[in-house]
Formats: C-alpha cells, structure tokens, sequence
C-alpha cells in the first residue's frame, strides 16, 4: 500500500468495516478500499471496529494501522452483537457521507464510485438491494421469514433483500444517532428517518475468506429484535386476537371433553394441537414485549451501544470510549 495521502481531518468519504474473525478478508478489503477512496473520493477515511475476533484480526488491523494513515480501528471489549457494534462503528466516524460494508467483500467494493456519484447528484441514502445471493436453504427461509414479517407488522416500510450496505449522508447519521436506541436495527432507522432512499440492485457474491457468522439462529434472534423495535402494530396483535382465541380454546376444551366421552381420539388430538398453536403464538407475544421490556431497561440505565477497549489511529490514539 504506496503513494499513501495524508488522511484529512474531515474527510468526504468515511468506510466503516465490522470485523468479527475476519483474518483471511481485512487486509485486502483495506487495499480495496483504499484504492476506491483514491479513485473516487476527495479525501478518505477507514474504520475498522473489531467485534472482540479470536484468530489474528486484531494483530493484522494493528500492521494495517501502522502502514496506513487512512485506517483506523476500534477494539471492543467483547462481542456486542450485529446490531450494536457496526452501528456504533458509523456514528464514530466523521466523514460528510459514510459508506458501510461488509469485510468479507459480498459487499463489492466496486459499487462505492456510484454509491459517491449518486449522493453527490443529491442522493441522502443510496442502499445496495441484492438480486440474487448463493446461501443455504436454512438461510434463505430465515431471511424470507424476516422480510415477510417486517413487510406485514412494521410502522414504515420495508427494504427486502436490503442489508446495511450503502452510503449515508452525515445529516442522516446525525439525525438517528440522535435517538440513543440501545438495540439499533439501523436499515430500519434509515428508513423512519423519512430521508429519501435510492436503490442499486446486485448480484451479492460469495464470501472471499472464512466462514459466515449468521446461521438460522442469530437470522431469526436478528429478525425478532428487529420487529420488537419497529412494530407497534405486532404488540397490538394480542388484544385484537385475544377475545377470538379465548372462544376458540373454550369451544376445543368443550369439543375435546365431549370427544373424550364419545372415544373420538382423533378429534380430541386435533383439538389438543389448535390448542398447541394458541399458546405458542401467545409466547411468541410475550417474548416481544420481553425485548421490548429490556429495551426499555437499557436505556434507563444509559448503557452505551459498546464498551471500547482501544482505538488507533484516531486523533486522541490509545483512548477508550464507551
């Protein structure tokens, strides 16, 4: 990495890069980087906020730092999750737009020279939408589950196929960074923050190095916190439902005492799984007013989105932040 540009103190473009055991990717998305910042960016800036990796990210960010002026980096003291670490990552850096992407490059760093041309014709958010992207089955139902919920039972609207690549006016960053969420579902801030959105379909490629970090699990934990956060209308579902489902369990009680008594098996277990249904869509209910309870809890106790255990290369090095 030669014919290094001393990095401005305000720089046009920030990259902001969420790294979790990202060894085999983050040198070369740095390289990446840099030369797109070169080619398309007045001046430049890197972030690199490591989310407490276990294999060697954090000595070759450290290599990176000392070879490069335009990168910085932030260490976290343990892991805070998908939702709070990136998002803190963006709201620390200072550029006049902030371009977020992924490390493991199935975000292409080819598409920042028109995410920069489209924010310059006047574009406050320019989101890249995948078209298409090589996954498991697993992955792809988790994902289409997630959609389809927050498409019905979010209050604004959803982005499908929208992650959180893409480029954000600073007037956006400051204006959600503004409300102090504990659990950001940052792709919905931007969309309730009302700015105008412009979309830029593509092919998503596959991972360049190592193993993804989403599974089923942490897809769906991301999916349920996501409509904790921005649906009302999924909250209000219960007391619309509740008088239908308190006749529908009474009449299956009476049917299944009366096929007890008629030796009607069969119908006495249909009845005992509707019944099954019932109560698992009510702890479905309570598990998101469990969320939102702890969301709740969360910011009465100010709690920052990370607790910083080092930053490089930034103008007060060395210090740590919450």
């Amino acid at each position: 990495m030669s014919e290094m540009i001393a990095p401005c103190s305000v720089p046009e473009i920030s990259f902001i890069v969420p790294c979790y055991n990202e060894e085999g990717n983050v040198e070369a998305m740095c390289e990446a980087l840099t030369r797109e910042g070169k080619a398309h960016a007045t001046s430049f800036e890197i972030l690199l906020i490591d989310n407490a990796s276990t294999d060697s990210t954090r000595d070759k960010i450290r290599a990176i730092c000392n070879e490069n002026p335009h990168v910085r980096a932030i260490f976290n003291t343990r892991n805070f999750g998908q939702m709070r670490s990136p998002t803190h990552g963006i709201y620390q850096t200072s550029g006049k737009a902030v371009i977020g992407l992924c490390a493991d490059f199935q975000d292409p760093p080819e598409m920042v020279g028109e995410f920069i041309r489209l924010w310059r014709n006047g574009s406050p958010i320019v989101l890249g939408q995948r078209r298409n992207e090589k996954t498991s089955f697993a992955l792809r139902m988790a994902r289409s589950i997630s959609y389809i919920a927050l498409e019905r039972f979010s209050d604004y609207e959803a982005l499908p196929q929208v992650t959180g690549f893409g480029l954000y006016d600073r007037k956006v960053v400051d204006t959600v960074k503004a409300w102090n969420e504990p659990e950001p579902f940052f792709r919905g801030m931007l969309v309730e923050s009302g700015f105008p959105i412009t979309l830029i379909p593509f092919d998503r490629p596959e991972r360049a190095s190592g193993k993804t970090k989403n599974n089923f699990k942490t897809l769906l934990d991301f999916a349920l916190s996501s409509l904790a956060s921005s649906s009302r209308q999924m909250l209000r579902l219960p007391l619309l439902w509740a008088p239908f489902a308190g006749l529908l369990a009474a009449a299956l009680v009476v049917a299944a005492v009366a096929a007890w008594f008629m030796d009607g098996p069969a119908f006495m277990l249909a009845s005992f799984g509707l019944q099954i249904g019932l109560f698992s869509i009510l702890l479905l209910f309570i598990g998101l007013i469990g969320v939102q309870i702890r969301t709740i809890a969360d910011r009465t106790r100010g709690m920052p989105l990370v607790i910083e255990q080092e930053r490089i290369n930034f103008p007060d090095r060395g210090k740590a932040a919450g």
